[in-house]
């Protein structure tokens, strides 16, 4: 059975969360490699909504194995509250279902504070981050100052690095015009007690899931994010401080590149976005609120509302480049039911210049509008829908038209929020290595 990578290949909230509990079915070990708390992944299943933020989305299926990797940022309260709520639903009834890296970064109290300090102190020229310190803490990782979660399993080496941390911490506050109200002691009284809550299922996660693919498991990589966030690839600086493309599921999970057999890109049927940047096809009139309205468009971790607009084929062509994409599942296709014409933007114009693909500059890229090709849409509702064939001939056209564009097949289409509402036209775990 292959490995695969699912991805989002737009600016997140893509509906990777679901795609991913829909595969589980089919792999033994679901693995997080990046991002952290700053992600939520909304799931429904037999109409009951979860939202995880840092355990891997295939949790909800007994007997598979879920592993946080060493490129995860852990907020460990937020991780153990987590759990906590799982096991009061009576799921993660056994503890080896999940394994936390040992080399996962922790998110520290003065992490949080210094990035809302810093968006505050940018103003109009804020990135849009969550707050939740996610960037402090993988730029601690990167000057090699960080705590990992190790760390939290030793008091006398957490207090030492605590002790370590905290001034700097606090002078860079001072700076921001912000304070640090914490007392060293109750800091690692605190972390060395999640340390406690969180040693179960602290392990060498590499060696892992070494054992796991010479076992002959499959393991199923779960983003992010998405694509146009990355910190290397995306719209820099309106990025997150991670890389999120499929590449960086080897390094944030500690296994080689030749274990990745698969990567599909998860992409909505028309394009969303939370905080600043560059958003060529955006639609800020009352089409653009109706998409928000009618998909549900607020962050599932922060509540914001999600700027809405047209798919990008431009976008998803460089999604599919970076990420050397197998396949895209489309997600939300029911939300465009009703609109008399469905557009997609199919190239930008800046000024007197025409670009056919996404310009690497950012100022270029902000200045960019998006040129459409428009297609009829549909009426009929599409939530009961389970065959391809049974779909309104323009909507299928419309998803054709869609892999015409990006050059990449799509082997999924989502009609509705629950796992079974998916037309699943090619199984990435059913293809041969």
């Amino acid at each position: 059975m292959p490995n695969v990578v699912v991805i989002g290949a737009q600016w997140g909230d893509e509906g990777k969360g679901k795609v991913v509990d829909l595969l589980t079915e089919h792999a033994d070990v679901v693995v997080r490699f990046q991002g952290g708390n700053n992600a939520g992944h909304t799931l429904v299943v037999g109409g009951q909504k979860t939202v995880l933020h840092l355990i891997p989305s295939g949790i909800l299926h007994p007997g598979k194995a879920c592993v946080i990797g060493n490129g995860v940022v852990v907020d460990p309260d937020v991780l153990a509250h987590e759990i906590a709520e799982l096991k009061a639903r009576g799921l993660l009834q056994d503890d080896g279902q999940l394994v936390l890296s040992l080399d996962a970064h922790v998110i520290m109290p003065w992490h949080k504070a210094i990035d809302v300090a810093r968006e505050q102190r940018m103003g109009d020229a804020k990135i849009g981050t969550t707050g939740r310190g996610i960037g402090p803490t993988y730029e601690d990782k990167v000057a090699r100052r960080g705590l990992r979660v190790r760390d939290l399993l030793d008091e006398a080496r957490l207090a030492r690095k605590v002790r370590e941390r905290i001034a700097a911490a606090r002078d860079e506050l001072a700076r921001l015009g912000a304070t640090l109200d914490l007392d060293e002691a109750t800091v690692v009284r605190k972390y060395a007690d999640l340390g406690k809550r969180l040693v179960p299922y602290a392990k060498d996660a590499s060696l892992w899931l070494h054992g796991a693919i010479k076992a002959g498991k499959s393991l199923l990589f779960e983003g992010a994010q998405g694509t146009l966030l990355d910190v290397d690839h995306g719209t820099y600086p309106f990025v997150t401080s991670s890389n999120t493309v499929a590449g960086n599921a080897a390094t944030g999970a500690g296994v080689g590149p030749t274990a990745i057999d698969r990567v599909i890109g998860i992409s909505k049927a028309y394009s969303t976005r939370v905080g600043g940047g560059p958003y060529p096809s955006e639609l800020k009139d009352a089409t653009g609120e109706k998409l928000r309205q009618l998909g549900g468009e607020f962050g599932a971790t922060t509540g914001r509302p999600r700027r809405c607009g047209w798919i990008d084929a431009l976008a998803l062509r460089y999604a599919a480049r970076v990420n050397g994409l197998d396949g895209i599942a489309l997600t939300k296709l029911d939300v465009l039911t009703g609109f008399p014409e469905i557009k997609i933007a199919v190239a930008y114009r800046c000024g007197d210049q025409t670009f056919d693909e996404m310009p690497s500059d950012l100022e270029t890229l902000e200045r960019c509008e998006a040129v459409y090709e428009a297609l009829p849409g549909w009426t009929e509702k599409l939530d009961g829908v389970r065959r391809w064939e049974d779909l309104p001939k323009t909507a299928r056209t419309y998803v054709e038209r869609v892999a015409e564009l990006t050059g990449v097949k799509i082997v999924a289409v989502s009609v509705g929020a629950d796992r079974g509402e998916t037309i699943v036209l090619e199984n990435p775990f059913r293809v041969p290595r």
